[in-house]
Order: structure tokens, then C-alpha cells, then sequence
């Protein structure tokens, strides 16, 4: 019977763990920024029902400051982006900023958007964080986000499809 190539317990465990960080080294990386996310909303006050009611009556401004500011960080670092010529961490390549056509939806998909963002107090960016806080409302956001994206994509298979309902789930 040939013998068996076994390595010690805890070198087999640290081989496998370094495989496996290796293999999933983006993902890991992805929830790890999640997480920081989560926790930097938390800390701002936007994942607090109270910040965004006060912010939509023009009573406290002071989570339209942190929005202001993300939107001021966002275009420096995308103009950062494009001068430097930064590559992705995942793929490597070139970070490109393609600019998207205007599609006929946009305003109403944005009017929409505001409305619950405003019945809701939270934007899909805040909603994990507030299920992690263990708000309970967040949960049922949540499933309104998940239908909402459902619908918009049956909704676009059915319009790129023509109008046939046979032809929109095929793909």
C-alpha cells in the first residue's frame, strides 16, 4: 500500500487558510470595506431615522454635510483616478470611466429613488448597516429593495424582449 502524503495538522491548516485567502483575497477585501462602510454610516448618523427626517425638514444639516463631503471626496479621487491612470486591485487593468447614455427613465427611476429614500430613511447603502444595527424597519427595506431590483430586471428582459413574456425569463 503506498504511503500517504501527510503533512502536520498545523501546517495543513495554515497551507489550506493561505490557499483560501489567496483564492478569495477580493471578496475578503470587498466585506472587509463593507464592513468599514457600514460602521464610518453608523458613526455619521445616516443609518439614524432621526438625522435623515431632521435633514429632509431643513432642521439639522448635519448629515447633508457628510453627503457633501462623500460627494467632494468622490470627485477628487475620481479625478485622481483618471490622471494617475489607476489600476483596478482585482483585474489589474485600467480603471475606466465610461459615460452612460441618457435613458428615458432616469427621472422618474430618481423621483422614485428620493421617495423612499424619504419614507424609508435609508438608501440602499445604509440598509445593511441598519439590519447589522438590528433595526427591525430595515429588514422590511430591505425585501422592498430586493423586490424593486426583481422587478427592474423582469421589467428590462421584458422591454429588451419586446413586449413577449415567452422570450424575457430565456437568457
Amino acid at each position: 500500500m503506498p504511503k500517504s502524503h501527510q503533512l502536520p495538522p498545523i501546517k495543513s491548516a495554515s497551507l489550506t487558510l493561505m490557499n483560501f485567502v489567496h483564492a478569495y483575497r477580493i471578496n475578503i477585501l470587498g466585506v472587509i470595506m463593507g464592513i468599514m462602510f457600514g460602521f464610518l454610516m453608523s458613526r455619521a448618523g445616516a443609518t439614524t431615522f432621526d438625522f435623515h427626517a431632521k435633514m429632509f425638514l431643513f432642521e439639522d444639516m448635519q448629515l447633508m454635510k457628510v453627503i457633501g463631503t462623500a460627494v467632494v471626496i468622490a470627485m477628487l479621487g475620481v479625478f485622481m483616478l483618471k490622471k494617475f491612470h489607476v489600476s483596478a486591485i482585482a483585474t489589474g487593468n485600467e480603471v475606466d470611466f465610461v459615460k452612460k447614455p441618457y435613458q428615458q427613465g432616469l427621472i422618474a427611476g430618481a423621483f422614485l429613488f428620493g421617495v423612499g429614500w424619504a419614507m424609508t430613511a435609508a438608501c440602499p447603502g445604509t440598509i445593511p448597516a441598519m439590519v447589522a444595527e438590528g433595526k427591525i424597519g430595515a429588514v422590511f427595506s430591505l425585501i422592498g429593495l430586493l423586490l424593486g431590483t426583481l422587478a427592474y430586471g423582469i421589467l428590462q428582459s421584458f422591454i429588451a424582449n419586446n413586449g413577449s413574456y415567452k422570450d424575457a425569463f430565456k437568457q
